[in-house]
């Protein structure tokens, strides 16, 4: 037989207290009425004292653990209050469940601390290794370069190419930053995005024919187009630049980065795709990370902070939409965004 409650309990307990005391009774010879009215009497009395004893013993061991769950002295009779109101097996189960959230929000916060400590780490690093640059030029110059034709121009140049990525660094860092305490910085408006990128893509033009790629938008033929988005226009166009000039970065000489819009119902799907190198299955869950980088070497020799992608992330998000990569090694990289349709395209 299973007991279930503490009721249950109590009942079972009387009852076998009752059984004893009422064999005895019959044993000695007591009339049967009398038997009864104590029977009955030790039955009820026993039922309570049991209840009581079982509910006080509960609330003992209970104390500590509401006191801990709660954060806060708990009075016994709160408790007692608790388990006349639900089963004990329940209370075991609520308890159970605040055990796996706190393991949960442990892990959370040990994997948060882990993070912090991460990407402290990599800020260290960045900064550290163009401010070496530029005190290793400086001194140099200082210690008799300067009067020498040959170096002094050549290290000023490239203490000043430092100082830029240095500059670039900390303003992505305080882009990402206003990003993650502000996302009510977003400025809704309607606007064509295809006319967008074909302006970003005439400004990148110079930057595509150092290494002969070839830009094309398609659904820009004609302008205005049918892909009118509502969105913040500052930071898409950022997020439009980021893209195209990573294609650009890590795209193949002679080779082509595709612009498309699809329109998705109540959304437009943004693609940019290049045919570029490529990432692999290891690196693809962790490009939109700070400072993460497929080619380490290749993109600071590029003038990269590692925080372009970390930015279009954010930005994306900002917008309540989410960005997807999907990429093959030798054949090239897509990344994919959706923003909203714009309803008023017509009042335009």
């Amino acid at each position: 037989m299973k007991v279930k409650t503490k009721e249950n309990a109590s009942l079972l307990m009387a009852a076998f207290a009752t059984a004893i005391v009422a064999v005895t009774m019959v044993l000695c010879g007591i009339a049967w009425w009398i038997v009864l009215v104590v029977a009955v009497a030790v039955f009820v009395a026993m039922s309570l004292f049991s209840l009581y004893m079982m509910t006080a013993y509960v609330a003992y061991k209970l104390k500590p653990i509401y006191s801990m769950v709660l954060s806060r002295k708990v009075r016994t009779n709160e408790i007692v209050d608790e388990i006349r109101e639900k089963h004990v097996e329940n209370i075991s189960e609520e308890l159970t469940a605040w055990a796996d959230d706190n393991d949960k929000e442990i892990n959370r916060l040990k994997q948060s601390e882990a993070f912090r400590k991460q990407y402290l780490g990599n800020v260290a690093h960045e900064l550290k290794t163009p401010i070496f640059n530029i005190q290793g030029y400086i001194s140099t110059l200082l210690d008799g370069g300067l009067e020498d034709e040959l170096i002094n121009r050549k290290y000023l140049e490239r203490a000043e190419k430092s100082i830029d990525r240095l500059i670039n660094i900390v303003n992505d860092l305080d882009t990402i930053s206003k990003l993650e305490n502000d996302m009510n910085r977003m400025k809704m408006e309607h606007f064509d995005i295809a006319a967008l990128a074909k302006e970003i893509v005439e400004q990148l033009e110079m930057e595509a024919s150092k290494r002969n790629i070839k830009i094309s938008i398609k659904g820009a033929e004609s302008l205005p187009s049918q892909f009118w988005v509502t969105a913040d226009k500052h930071f898409i166009g950022q997020v439009l630049v980021n893209l195209i000039i990573n294609s650009l970065k890590y795209g193949k000489e002679g080779g082509k980065t595709r612009i498309r819009f699809r329109d998705m119902l109540d959304k437009v799907l943004v693609e940019v795709e290049d045919t570029g190198v490529g990432i692999g299955k290891d690196d693809l869950p962790r490009i939109f990370e700070r400072f993460y980088r497929v080619d380490k070497g290749r993109s600071r020799e590029q003038g990269g902070t590692g925080l372009g992608l970390a930015i279009v992330k954010h930005i994306i998000e900002g917008h309540g939409e989410r960005i997807s990569v999907r990429s093959e090694l030798g054949v090239g990289t897509t990344f994919a965004f959706p923003l909203k349709k714009s309803v008023d395209k017509e009042n335009m």
